[in-house]
């Protein structure tokens, strides 16, 4: 069996797909995808369904979308299989749980390559953190679940994995600064601050590397205009580190250009205390 979450959901069984077009059987099956060898338990199961206004036959219509599933399960098995659906989708007291290997879900190798990435991070191999976040970021087909219907759970869920994909991304882009690639860096970051126009991590990398490419004036405009945002918006000043980079981009400090910098870090605590 082989998921996909990180995009359109996607579940195939000998390359047939066994995803249901219901959206409520949807979410089941995203759910313990999520959890790959876990019980889920029945109350998580109907809270992502129904939330917290249960219909009084939420127990048998629970079961009826299980079943749904092990129809689809069986289908794609074919009846030589060794496994029955049960024992794919199966029963546990107070649950249920696809018991399959991690391995079968793309989460897993993204966030392994994440792992690796970070380690080499800290570690200061910058080509190997870059090459591990990239791949990392490749496996993602667009939003997570983004054909999905999510209930409070999964989007908790949901949540988690868009926030560590922008981290990843943010780690990438620090590893590819300290190899010196800054100029190719700013069209991304150009993007990435207009998406996210609060992100002070973000921008502190946008205005490195702008700086690094010869467009000081453009790096200080990225600060004047996050300055004017977060007081509108937030009614604070910029991070004391974002504020030391932008002292330290008027006085046209050295170390802004070293690639790695002093410390194996990333480039929004360059300037931390």
């Amino acid at each position: 069996m082989k998921i996909q979450v990180l995009g359109p959901l996607s579940a195939e069984v000998n390359r047939v797909s066994v995803v249901p077009t219901a959206g409520k059987p949807r979410q089941i099956l995203a759910l313990l995808a999520l959890y790959p060898g876990r019980v889920i338990p029945v109350p998580t199961l109907m809270e992502e369904i129904w939330g917290t206004d249960l219909p009084q036959s939420a127990l048998t219509t629970l079961q009826t979308y299980i079943l749904q599933l092990r129809r689809r399960l069986a289908g794609a098995m074919g009846p030589d299989a060794q496994l029955s659906a049960k024992d794919v989708l199966a029963t546990r007291y107070g649950g249920y749980l696809l018991q399959i290997p991690s391995e079968a879900v793309d989460v897993h190798a993204y966030e392994q390559l994440a792992a690796e990435g970070q380690l080499a991070f800290d570690e200061g191999h910058n080509e190997r953190a870059a090459e591990c976040f990239r791949r990392a970021l490749d496996l993602w087909e667009g939003p997570a679940l983004v054909d999905v219907r999510v209930g409070p759970i999964l989007d908790i869920e949901v949540m988690r994995l868009e926030e560590s994909r922008l981290v990843v991304r943010e780690r990438r882009i620090d590893a590819d600064l300290r190899l010196g690639r800054h100029a190719e860096l700013t069209a991304e970051l150009t993007d990435l601050i207009a998406r996210h126009p609060q992100h002070e991590g973000l921008h502190s990398q946008a205005m490195v590397a702008l700086y690094r490419s010869g467009r000081q004036a453009t790096a200080l405009d990225v600060y004047r205009k996050l300055r004017g945002r977060l007081i509108e918006d937030l009614g604070v000043e910029p991070s004391p580190q974002l504020q030391r980079l932008h002292q330290a981009i008027l006085a046209v400090d050295p170390q802004l250009d070293v690639v790695a910098g002093p410390r194996r870090t990333s480039t929004f605590d360059l300037y931390a205390a």
